[in-house]
């Protein structure tokens, strides 16, 4: 097969990705085969951790140690992981972090998906210098967290001490400059005629957003799920920031006091209450999986 006929191959959109009949040239053929062993190398080298991981919980302490190591337990003890879960007091971890991911999500659907809204089909006055406002905002050092934690400490003007609080996180997740620019780049490619026909039915702004725009948004919306639900799940500085001490922690942070030594465990167990926190955000990610590349790619951006 010629370069021609190879990128007409890698190109082809009505049959798929392969198609099966150049596969009858030797050169396409060993290609083919060599992407596949590499992927099938670069699955198992992610997935092998999280399982080892897995299985190194369910072991007992004297068989992680073991020499030469075994991959599965040779007893699993079903009560020690009841017997952890009750001592270490994970329900109520994970219902600190179900709060703040329910938070997050529902604030950054709303308020992000309003400005992209905003910034597509409204634009004001002023909309370029806000859309470059927001670009640099993506690009500010780290050092400008501080007056943002001052800011939640000492709130302006009220002087309201919300650091205890899931407050300054949920808002936070309303001010994701990355994902109002996914909500604008996605609207964007929503025609204008649905709008001029909702406003000859007389509907306002608020109407056509909420009944006609995030209807016909599952695709950027189940993208911005998974990236707020897992971004709260895995975010700790803020938590242990505002949260640390507080009756309000996450799993997060009690996997830091593990690790640190604040609350000691035996490895296996610390393990097991790892897996707690790792397992969750892979479901999620697989149910929500199939709308990714579409809602990323009518946003404008590249998987």
């Amino acid at each position: 097969m010629r370069g021609g006929a190879c990128v007409k191959w890698l190109n082809n959109k009505t049959e798929g990705l392969i198609n099966f009949s150049d596969l009858k040239s030797g050169k396409v053929k060993v290609a083919y085969t060599v992407m596949i062993i590499f992927l099938v190398v670069l699955a198992i080298s992610c997935l092998l951790p999280v399982v080892w991981a897995a299985m190194s919980a369910l072991k007992q302490p004297e068989e992680m140690y073991r020499i030469p190591p075994t991959f599965f337990p040779t007893t699993v003890d079903l009560s020690r992981v009841k017997k952890i879960v009750s001592q270490v007091h994970i329900g109520h971890y994970l219902l600190n972090t179900i709060w703040i991911i329910l938070g997050c999500w529902i604030v950054d659907v709303l308020f992000n998906g309003l400005a992209g809204y905003v910034l597509s089909k409204i634009r004001p006055k002023g909309t370029p210098v806000v859309e470059t406002l927001i670009f640099w905002s993506m690009m500010l050092p780290g050092i400008s967290m501080a007056p943002l934690y001052m800011t939640f400490v000492d709130l302006p003007i009220l002087h309201i001490d919300i650091s205890g609080t899931f407050f300054p996180l949920w808002i936070m997740a309303g001010c994701n400059a990355f994902n109002i620019m996914l909500f604008r780049n996605f609207f964007n490619g929503i025609p204008k005629d649905y709008m001029e026909a909702a406003k000859i039915d007389g509907c306002s702004d608020w109407k056509i957003f909420f009944r006609i725009i995030l209807p016909l948004s599952k695709p950027v919306l189940a993208v911005v799920t998974i990236y707020s639900v897992i971004g709260s799940w895995n975010n700790f500085m803020w938590p242990y920031l505002l949260l640390e001490g507080t009756s309000h922690e996450p799993l997060s942070v009690l996997l830091f006091h593990i690790s640190n030594g604040a609350l000691p465990l035996p490895d296996n167990d610390a393990l097991l209450i790892a897996m707690f926190a790792a397992i969750p955000p892979i479901i999620i990610y697989a149910f929500l999986a199939k709308h990714i590349n579409g809602g990323l790619n009518m946003s404008g951006i590249k998987g």
